[in-house]
This record gives C-alpha cells, sequence and structure tokens, in this order.
C-alpha cells in the first residue's frame, strides 16, 4: 500500500477508537439501538481483536492501550464479566475471550488469566449435537451455524495449547470434520450457513438439515476460524494440522471461482447480479484477511496474495470514504441470522433484506484485520516454507 492509503486507514481506525468507550462502542450498532448500557458481545470482541492485530502491525501503544483499557471496564477481577446469566450461554459470548492471551501475556494482569479459566468452562458446558458439535445457542438446540466456528474454535484451541494439555485437539478437530460432512455443497464447495440435527427448524431443508443460501460472511466465518485455529495449532499433529489446511484451501478455491471483476463477493455468494443481491464488505474483508494472514503463516502459496489484495481495494473503491471529520465504511450487512422470532427463513431474498449500513463492527473488525495484514507484508517471503503447505 502507498503512504497515503495507510494514512487514511490509520485515520479511519482512529477516529472509531477515539468516538467508543466500553460503555459505547461507535462501531456497534446494534447495541447503540438499545436503550440498555452495553453488554459483552462478540461484535466488541472482534474489534479489540481488530485493535490488537493493528498494535502487532504498527508497534504503537494506543491500539494496546485501548484494548485493555475497553476490556477492563467489561471485565471484573475474578475474570467474569458483569450480568452474563445463563441464558447468555451461546457461542456468540466466547469469542471476546479471545483476546484475554495476548493481553494477559502483554500487561501480566490476572483478571485476564482468570477469564481464560472462567470462559473455558463456559464452553465445555454448552450443549452438543448426537455427532459432538457445540450448539451455536441454548435458545436453538441441535443447531451448528458457521458463525460459531469463529466465536469458538480459536479460542479453544489457544487454550488447549496454553493451559490443558491439548486434550481436546481431536474433539476440535471433529467439529470441523463434522461440518464439512454435513454443511458443504458437494456441487459448488461453499457451505450453508446454518444445519439443523433435528430437521424442526423451520428453514431446515428436510433431508439435509441445511439452510437454503450461501450467505458471504458465512463461509468469510468459516475462513476465518480455520486460519485463526490454525495459526495456534501445534503443527505436530500432522494429521489433523493438514487436515484443517486442506479444508481451509478447499473452501477458499470454491469461493474464489464467485469473485466479481470489482475484486469483491455478492451477499449471496453464487447468486451474482441477481435482483437484490449486492456487493457486501464483511464477507469480502474476512475473505482478504484470510488469504492474507494464511499467506504469511506459509499456509497457503504467495501467489494467491493478490486475490485478497483485489478483494481489499474492491472495498476501498466501492465503499470507504474519506470523510473530513469522520472517514466511513459502507456495504455492510448489519445483522442476518435464521431462526428466531422473527422466523429468518435464510432464503436470497431474506439476506438481501438485511439492512446494509457503516461503520458497523462486523464489517470494520475484518477490513482493519486486513489492513494489518497489509502492513506486515513484508514479512510473507517469496516462497512459502518448504514441508508447510502439506498439500
Amino acid at each position: 500500500m502507498d503512504t497515503e492509503t495507510i494514512s487514511r486507514l490509520g485515520r479511519f481506525a482512529d477516529s472509531l477508537m477515539e468516538r467508543s468507550c466500553a460503555q459505547s462502542p461507535a462501531w456497534n450498532l446494534e447495541r447503540l439501538q438499545k436503550p440498555d448500557k452495553n453488554r459483552w458481545n462478540y461484535v466488541d470482541g472482534c474489534m479489540l481483536s481488530a485493535y490488537l492485530q493493528l498494535y502487532a502491525a504498527t508497534g504503537k501503544e494506543k491500539y494496546l492501550k485501548f484494548t485493555d483499557s475497553f476490556m477492563g471496564e467489561l471485565l471484573r477481577e475474578d475474570g467474569s464479566p458483569p450480568a452474563l446469566s445463563d441464558d447468555d450461554r451461546s457461542l456468540d459470548a466466547i469469542a471476546p475471550a479471545r483476546v484475554f492471551f495476548p493481553l494477559f501475556d502483554l500487561t501480566g494482569k490476572e483478571k485476564y488469566r482468570k477469564g481464560m479459566d472462567f470462559f473455558f468452562s463456559r464452553l465445555i458446558e454448552i450443549p452438543r449435537t448426537r455427532e459432538g458439535n457445540f450448539w451455536h445457542k441454548i435458545s436453538y438446540p441441535c443447531q451448528v451455524w458457521l458463525d460459531g466456528l469463529y466465536m469458538a474454535m480459536p479460542f479453544f484451541m489457544m487454550y488447549e495449547n496454553r493451559y490443558d494439555g491439548m486434550k481436546n485437539y481431536f474433539d476440535i478437530y471433529t467439529q470441523f470434520s463434522v461440518v464439512r460432512k454435513r454443511m458443504r455443497d458437494e456441487k459448488t464447495g461453499l457451505y450453508y450457513h446454518g444445519y439443523d440435527e433435528s430437521r424442526t427448524a423451520g428453514w431446515a431443508d428436510k433431508m439435509t438439515g441445511c439452510s437454503p443460501s450461501f450467505w458471504l460472511r458465512a463461509e468469510g466465518w468459516l475462513l476465518m476460524a480455520l486460519v485463526e485455529t490454525l495459526e495456534v495449532m501445534d503443527e505436530q499433529l500432522y494429521y489433523e494440522y493438514r487436515g484443517l489446511q486442506s479444508m481451509m484451501r478447499e473452501l477458499l478455491d470454491a469461493v474464489l471461482v464467485f469473485q466479481d471483476s470489482t475484486g469483491m463477493f455478492y451477499q449471496v455468494v453464487d447468486r451474482g447480479m441477481e435482483k437484490g443481491n449486492y456487493l457486501e464488505t464483511s464477507g469480502t474483508a474476512m475473505i482478504a484477511y484470510s488469504i492474507l494472514k494464511a499467506v504469511r503463516l506459509h499456509l497457503l502459496p504467495v501467489r494467491y496474495a493478490e486475490r485478497a489484495k483485489q478483494a481489499f481495494n474492491g472495498i476501498l473503491n466501492r465503499y470507504f470514504m474519506d470523510g473530513p471529520l469522520n472517514p466511513s465504511l459502507g456495504g455492510v450487512c448489519m445483522v442476518a441470522g435464521l431462526g428466531g422470532p422473527e422466523e429468518r427463513d435464510g432464503t436470497p431474498v431474506y439476506y438481501y433484506g438485511e439492512p446494509v449500513v457503516q461503520n458497523e463492527g462486523k464489517g470494520v473488525a475484518p477490513f482493519l484485520m486486513a489492513f494489518a495484514e497489509l502492513l506486515r507484508i513484508d514479512e510473507v517471503p517469496t516462497e512459502p516454507k518448504e514441508g508447510r503447505l502439506g498439500l
């Protein structure tokens, strides 16, 4: 990237940071629309992870200080967040805990260490499907969503590596494998957003249990889950490591078939220019970030980085506005899910109809993560290390 683009994106990251605190995060539009104060949630967790990655890429202390201060307001000294009830037992609630590991290493604060144990104990108590996958939420029994793999698996792997003697490596690997078995479409290689083992949800196909569509951000959640899990996985577990690496590259190759000439991807991946469909920021940024990180970690050949740069530049050209006061990032699907009180049916028309907004954390976080990876591009060798690719 040229120095002017770096400066513009730095101002964007700083402007959101300067307008945010734990009780009023400028990027969390869902929470800002509610009258009660901010609570523990995965969107803030994604943003704090992005700022820590910017810290790793730039060495600028302001990103570390902000993350520590923000998390410090949300976490009690015993490592638990206030107002977290049994009803909050979901994979979404696990996601912010991944930042405890770098924060503990960088600050030495004991509450981050205690927080790791607290959320690990909650994770392993979440009910599972008969095949062993965590339910996405207690309120969605027997359901597996791609979102949940990103929320839980990198944290699960971090904890296993550091504190649990790698006892649950095969558990983690098996959960990814079941998702591939149950949720991958053989024709396109893409993954359906959700799977209901019971086949009782209104959106679930009665034969396969899968939801109807290939939602872009769901593909992005899965790619990020695979890359970040591999990042902290011990390579000595040869079979499992290579299995997840193969799954990541297989999915990425399937997704890249649908990359638009702008570099971006559509909200419903395989529907192209169908009426109502649009080029969406969050999922495109997730793909760009996943590729760039995978290349840096020698999980992919360097040639893939060019496709990531095309995706990132597509977002810049279409949706990034560098205003004089508050820069903005548009084209972000605000929220999408399956079932619930709204009876979300998972059809393309449903995904097209969800609000499209600016500066929402689910889009901003992967965009800043991709930016951080681009700042580290000089760390990438001309070719992967011999023996690392394993494919």
